[in-house]
């Protein structure tokens, strides 16, 4: 697992696996702050060694974990903080609560996949359903909550506007193209990229949920690029153009289920 700080108040973990970034914020109050832990690496070490990635940079033991959606590679912070509870969008809660499971049946498909074996299995317990759009408090300060669907039916974006870092969920991904989990869900996804694209703005960094975070410049480019490409899925199907860096054998597979997922 990788660790930077992009604000005094912000570390991003990423997982050795699927590049998933797990974001450790601080909220500053006068006594000792209070964290919130965003998503979550995938590996049980990583997951064991959170803890102490916290104590070592002088963050609190987090009062709270945020989920940016119901994917299960972005649920596990509960088995590295299984005592703290787990805030998602209505969205996501009424998506698992509808799919009661299915996270759990995911990640057990990983891990025989992978030969992985974990200390305890995952346990969401009571999710905390949070309005979006809407703020969640941190301490003296405020995370802005914003929707992101189109990738999923469910999600949510958080931005942390004093650290000037967006948390955008599975966008803006360097590495890896718009999938449509969802179905057919061209212009929800189209949609929560113009709501990105109008935080941008206020960005140094945005965190994507899979892969390098990126500068703003960077962040409008990857933007872009998917913007034309999501535009070419809908009017070519098969034919569309991969984004540039992103047309690997993995990356066209992904695009070969987007336009499965269009057929139906």
């Amino acid at each position: 697992m990788r660790a930077v700080a992009l604000h005094a108040d912000v570390l991003v973990a990423t997982s050795a696996v699927l590049q998933v970034n797990c974001v450790i914020v601080r909220g500053p109050v006068e006594d000792e702050g209070e964290t919130f832990v965003i998503d979550s690496p995938v590996l049980p070490d990583e997951l064991e060694t959170l803890p102490a990635l916290l104590a070592q940079a002088h963050f609190p033991e987090p009062s709270g974990l945020l989920a940016t959606h119901g994917d299960w590679d972005h649920l596990l912070g509960r088995l590295a903080f299984p005592g703290v509870a787990l805030g998602c969008a209505e969205s996501t809660a009424q998506r698992l609560q509808a799919t009661p499971g299915e996270a759990q049946r995911e990640l057990r498909s990983f891990d025989e996949e992978l030969m992985i074996e974990r200390p305890r299995p995952l346990a969401l317990g009571s999710l905390q359903a949070l309005p979006v759009p809407g703020c969640c408090e941190l301490g003296e300060r405020e995370l802005e909550l914003h929707q992101a669907d189109g990738h999923t039916r469910d999600g949510m974006a958080v931005m942390i506007p004093w650290a000037g870092v967006l948390v955008a969920g599975d966008y803006l991904s360097a590495v890896e193209i718009p999938t449509l989990n969802a179905g057919d869900r061209i212009y929800p996804y189209l949609a929560t990229l113009e709501r990105l694209r109008a935080l941008l703005g206020r960005c140094g960094h945005v965190v994507p949920g899979h892969g390098p975070p990126l500068d703003r410049a960077r962040a409008l480019a990857v933007l872009e690029e998917d913007v034309l490409y999501l535009n070419e899925l809908g009017a070519r199907g098969s034919r569309a153009a991969l984004p540039a860096g992103r047309s690997s054998r993995q990356q066209q597979l992904l695009h070969a289920e987007n336009v499965r997922a269009l057929a139906h």
